[in-house]
């Protein structure tokens, strides 16, 4: 016959110990100085913008003051008028649109193909090709400049937008990028599944490796279109003045013998609200797409 005995209840120095080892109890919650070091960095951050819509709102004389107010004033319309007036401001944007949108669709898509078959196909010379295309990231872009500008003036593209476009459709960056996500992302079991489902390799990377990139492809295709958005050198070589880029536009406003900072200032503002729209709209998404690509299960 068995005895039945209930299990000692623990005193209360095991119950705080055993309470001390909870993951949650040790994190805690966060105090006034962790409080008070975000704050800071968000205005350190975000006082660059502040001061340049601060300059746009004023006349070009506001530079000049020892003591210059803090607060905006009431020229930023008559400014912004003012940069449509000296450079092709509509045309820079849409140009700078166009490139960065299908600049942004292309590496997102070839280079998440690219980083699927590093990743998760078996082929001769993978890991020797995929070190060959991490390589190329120590190449400075500099040094490809005049090649590619020989060779977009051999394909007579220079000055149209398709120079722009076409050396950047694929990122060295994109592939790496892609494969070091997916070779945790997309288990083998899951691709044997589909496989046995009768997926063909393109069904199975639209069908599954795809919507489980979805958080890096998020985070890929605003970095990218940041980087297109923002590209100097390469426009200024192979574009016409009269098909200019946001960038170009903006360097136009300050050439001459004096600079107007409240007008160069004022294009810049522009210059930067589709970039704040853009993470606006899509900030939540891609941080949420992070925290379900972090949290397996």
């Amino acid at each position: 016959m068995s005895v039945l005995t209930a299990a000692p209840k623990p005193s209360n120095g095991q119950a705080k110990r055993r309470r001390g080892q909870d993951p949650g109890s040790i994190i805690g919650k966060p105090g006034f100085l962790t409080y008070g070091l975000l704050i800071a960095f968000v205005l350190g951050s975000a006082f660059p913008l502040y001061w340049s819509f601060l300059v746009a709102s004023r006349d070009s004389s506001f530079t000049s003051q020892q003591l210059p107010p803090m607060w905006p004033g009431g020229n930023f319309l008559a400014n912004a008028a003012r940069v449509f007036d000296t450079a092709p401001f509509w045309a820079a944007l849409g140009n700078s649109l166009i490139v960065g949108t299908v600049v942004t669709v292309s590496v997102v898509f070839f280079c998440t193909l690219a980083g699927y078959a590093f990743a998760k196909l078996n082929f001769r010379g993978n890991n020797a090709l995929f070190a060959f295309v991490v390589a190329t990231l120590s190449v400075p872009t500099q040094l490809g400049v005049i090649p590619m500008f020989m060779a977009m003036a051999e394909l007579e593209m220079t000055g149209e937008l398709i120079a722009v476009i076409l050396p950047n459709l694929v990122t060295a960056f994109g592939v790496f990028w892609m494969r070091q996500y997916l070779v945790t992302a997309v288990p083998y079991e899951l691709l044997e599944a589909a496989r046995m489902d009768g997926c063909s390799m393109i069904r199975t990377f639209w069908h599954v490796v795809l919507p489980a990139a979805r958080p890096a492809a998020a985070i890929l295709a605003l970095f990218t279109f940041m980087t297109s958005w923002n590209d100097f050198l390469w426009p200024l070589v192979v574009l016409d003045p009269s098909n200019p880029t946001i960038q170009l536009a903006l360097e136009k406003l300050q050439s001459g013998y004096s600079v107007d900072y409240s007008l160069v200032l004022a294009g810049t503002t522009l210059a930067t609200l589709p970039i704040l729209v853009i993470f606006i709209l899509l900030g939540r998404q891609i941080v949420s797409g992070i925290m379900q690509g972090a949290v397996k299960g």
